[in-house]
């Protein structure tokens, strides 16, 4: 529902005969229509938590704290101002005075087209209530927004002359006014009316004024757009001692004094605000470029996000780093998985938490706990490139870890970690969707101006800035620029530009910009991630299975390599360089690598044969046959560790090298040397010093090892941390709607009086009725029989109370069957769970 005028014409309250207006915010909810409540609980889904009784109890939770501060940051700035406005205004504001207070003596055409939209705004948020002849600011969000001493307003005003006259002497009080040329008075309180008739008359204000010194003036210059306090001495200067002789300043206590409010707005034109900002700032365009350079660069950085992910993934296929004791990546392992993806610290803990956001990357949950690929990630391994970036990018939009607050501090001053706890900032999905919907409005092919966009930002949400102590700035902007970068590195964008994939996956219109209230367009996000991958499917360069060797013991793929081949050449070979051409490297240890997983040298030269495009090289078959030839020529085992070769005189030469004396080796026979080591540093120590030697079971056998066999249990990904309650549906706010309309039917009621006790205290408002068992029974039944209505106090098997509005249908048991108008069905009661029943008045039936 848009901003407009709520519907007043369903449930009116009646005096004698007309219609009056509301003295309650109860009364001004029953007046709204259906279509009224529903925006307001759409607007706040809080007060749905539970669905309230009837409307007293939505207007009481509406007025509560927590409530009205929520609806306070999700204002904008002139929405904001314009209830900064009404706080500083008398209770209630006519819509003139409202309208004064922005616009100023001189008026403002701007202001005055915007005002209504946002007094409009603030009447179906329930912030406002009342006719536009008595507008009132809901009590709350007045003691928030009112200037104190302790918390100053936005506005920069200060008291009223009666708020810092009210513990003045009445002898003080008749010197200020006969100062500043009024009559003597009998009571302090019209003595104060009349200093404030004083300060709001604009020609008799202007006449003090022009008796002031410049320096008297130049003091209220100071004071009066804020902060309105001032320190004086014990023997104040002359200027600011005729100020306090006159009323224009007021003693707070023996060494503060105040500009009232009213001498304030008469400084300033009658301007509450300095800078009223009607209008929302517009996002510049930075650069242009045409849609399909934009569409082609973020298909390379898709890509290349896509080409990260894997390597840093695959790099942990044996096991990641451990997991510190108080959770998360430590600051070391940090900067070894940057230096490895050849990125910053900062990019390299956005690529760990977009794999344990998407569920690919998880701790292990063992004893000595680490880090590991999930087996979603071999799921994701088997995906089309289009589709995996999709599931990338999905859980990012609604991810609420933040990784750019890694490295910060944490209300205890602990350091939060990458992984760790602690990163979660329930706003990031919001900025996230509002800074690529902001990119679509603007032309296709265009980038944003990036302080244009933070503006219009803070516009939109001013109160929802620096939200907590280890933020150190303004929140909403931080996480703005972090979903700048981090759209451009995975693809979402291109130069800066929002891309035709990225208007897919928010369900935004391909051909034109579209406003930023079609983000979602009810479209499941599965289906928008389909027609997103189904875009970016034909940008993407198509998968080769071929590389191009060379004589340097390298090799050249020349475009991303299907899944088995990359697989294969990953265990054969290095990588050098990447780009849009990847770059490998053969050398002993690689080579070995792939004898270790069980291949033969007649294998990889097979290999190399079927899938490259040039010969291969001398230089890298040799290197495969010398390292094959050795390749298992020493053997391995348990003992703690044993090593044997068929070759003593190897053995030997391993026995009198400086280098073995840290394996503790010894010879138990002329072919075999017992370690005082584990196996696998026995392995690590005899590689490090030249040999190539194969790992053995305790049957003798060659133990073949698979790089990629280690993978956590399943594991899910994060969950969301909530910004709030969740938006409610329509089907919801429907029966939400009809449940309070129903409830409250219940509670306004009008019922009999008992006609024994003609002269009985009606019941309070909201109470449960009272009767006897017998009275019960004898009245449910005979409304059964004449088909008529009754109210009834119920409560149910957890002890919560109702009143409900019943039409009793049969009466058996200790049971009542009836249609329950309050919940618009038929239900059946125990009678022993009734407080009471009445029947209802002949015109409530």
């Amino acid at each position: 529902m848009g901003i407009g005028e709520l519907d007043r014409e369903a449930h009116v309250p009646e005096v004698t005969g007309a219609a009056a207006a509301p003295r309650t915010l109860a009364e001004a909810l029953r007046a709204r229509g259906d279509e009224g409540l529903a925006a307001l609980l759409r607007a706040r889904p809080d007060l749905l938590s539970p669905v309230p009784n009837d409307l007293t109890q939505l207007a009481t939770r509406a007025g509560t704290r927590g409530s009205v501060v929520r609806a306070l940051e999700r204002l904008d700035r002139f929405a904001l101002q314009t209830a900064e406005a009404l706080a500083v205004a008398p209770d209630p504001a006519p819509y003139s005075v409202l309208l004064g207070l922005l616009t100023g003596d001189e008026g403002d055409p701007v202001i005055e087209a915007a005002l209504p939209g946002a007094v409009a705004l603030l009447r179906e948020q329930a912030l406002v209530w009342g006719e536009d002849d008595r507008l009132r600011l809901v009590r709350t969000a007045r003691e928030l927004l009112a200037p104190s001493a302790q918390h100053p307003s936005p506005t920069g005003l200060g008291p009223t002359v009666a708020e810092a006259t009210s513990g003045m002497s009445p002898g003080r009080v008749q010197e200020i006014i006969a100062a500043a040329g009024l009559p003597a008075t009998h009571d302090p309180v019209s003595a104060v009316a009349a200093l404030t008739g004083l300060f709001t008359d604009r020609d008799r204000m202007g006449a003090l004024l022009d008796t002031a010194s410049a320096d008297a003036l130049s003091v209220l210059d100071r004071l009066v757009w804020g902060p309105p306090y001032g320190e004086v001495t014990a023997k104040p200067a002359a200027p600011v001692q005729w100020l306090r002789d006159h009323g224009l300043l007021l003693p707070v206590s023996a060494r503060t004094m105040v500009l009232p409010r009213e001498v304030a707005l008469h400084l300033r034109g009658g301007r509450a605000h300095r800078a009223p900002e009607p209008v929302a700032p517009v996002p510049g365009v930075l650069r242009e470029y045409r849609p399909q350079v934009v569409d082609s660069a973020a298909a390379g950085q898709a890509q290349l996000a896509l080409a990260t992910v894997e390597e840093l993934l695959k790099s942990w296929d044996r096991g990641g780093p451990p997991v510190l004791r108080a959770g998360g990546l430590s600051v070391r392992d940090l900067k070894r998985t940057a230096a490895a993806l050849d990125v910053s610290e900062e990019t390299a803990a956005f690529w760990l938490e977009l794999c344990y956001g998407a569920g690919l990357l998880a701790s292990d949950g063992e004893a000595d706990e680490r880090y590991a690929p999930t087996p979603a990630y071999d799921d994701w391994l088997d995906l089309p490139p289009a589709e995996r970036w999709a599931r990338l990018v999905t859980p990012w939009l609604t991810a609420t870890r933040t990784p750019g607050v890694a490295g910060g501090q944490d209300t205890k001053g602990r350091t939060l970690s990458v992984l760790g706890p602690d990163l979660d900032r329930s706003p990031a999905p919001e900025v996230r969707h509002r800074v690529l919907g902001l990119l679509a409005t603007l032309p296709p092919g265009s980038s944003a101006e990036p302080e244009s966009l933070f503006a219009r930002l803070r516009w939109e949400r001013p109160l929802r800035g620096a939200s907590a102590a280890d933020e150190g700035g303004d929140l909403r902007s931080r996480l703005a620029r972090w979903a700048l970068a981090e759209a451009e590195l995975l693809g979402l964008t291109g130069r800066g530009a929002l891309s035709g994939p990225a208007r897919a996956l928010l369900n935004l219109p391909l051909a034109e910009a579209a406003p930023a209230g079609a983000l979602g367009g009810g479209v499941e996000p599965s289906v928008a991630a389909g027609r997103a991958a189904t875009l970016l499917a034909p940008l993407l360069p198509e998968a080769v299975d071929h590389v191009l060797l060379q004589a340097d013991l390298t090799a050249v793929a020349p475009g991303p390599l299907r899944r088995p081949l990359a697989d294969a050449l990953a265990v054969l070979a290095d990588v050098e360089s990447k780009g849009g051409a990847t770059v490998y490297r053969f050398t002993p240890g690689s080579v070995r690598r792939a004898l270790d997983s069980g291949q033969t040298a007649t294998d990889l030269h097979e290999f190399l044969k079927a899938h490259a495009r040039t010969p291969v090289p001398q230089p890298l078959a040799y290197l495969i046959d010398d390292v094959a030839r050795r390749h298992g020529h020493l053997r391995v085992g348990a003992a703690s560790a044993y090593v044997r070769c068929d070759d003593d005189t190897v053995l030997g030469e391993i026995l009198a090298d400086r280098r073995s004396a840290s394996l503790g080796l010894r010879r138990l026979a002329p072919t075999v040397l017992a370690a005082q080591t584990d196996p696998t540093s026995l392995l690590d120590g005899l590689r490090s010093m030249g040999y190539a030697p194969a790992a053995e079971s305790t049957t003798g056998d060659v133990l073949i090892t698979r790089a990629d066999a280690y993978r956590t249990g399943a594991r899910t990904a994060p969950v969301p941390v909530p910004d709030g309650p969740p938006a409610p549906d329509t089907t919801l706010l429907g029966a939400a709607v009809k449940a309070i309309r129903a409830g409250d039917r219940a509670a306004t009621a009008v019922r009999k009086e008992p006609a024994a006790a003609p002269a009985a205290a009606p019941a309070a408002a909201g109470a449960l009725p009272r009767t006897s068992a017998a009275e019960t029974l004898a009245t449910v039944q005979a409304a059964a029989m004449t088909g008529s209505a009754v109210w009834i106090g119920y409560v149910n098997a957890e002890g919560g109370a109702s009143q409900r509005v019943i039409a009793p249908v049969r009466v058996e048991g200790g049971f009542v069957t009836a249609y329950d108008h309050t919940a618009d069905e038929v239900r059946t009661y125990p009678l022993h769970r009734i407080t009471g029943v009445a029947e209802l008045a002949d015109d409530q039936v």
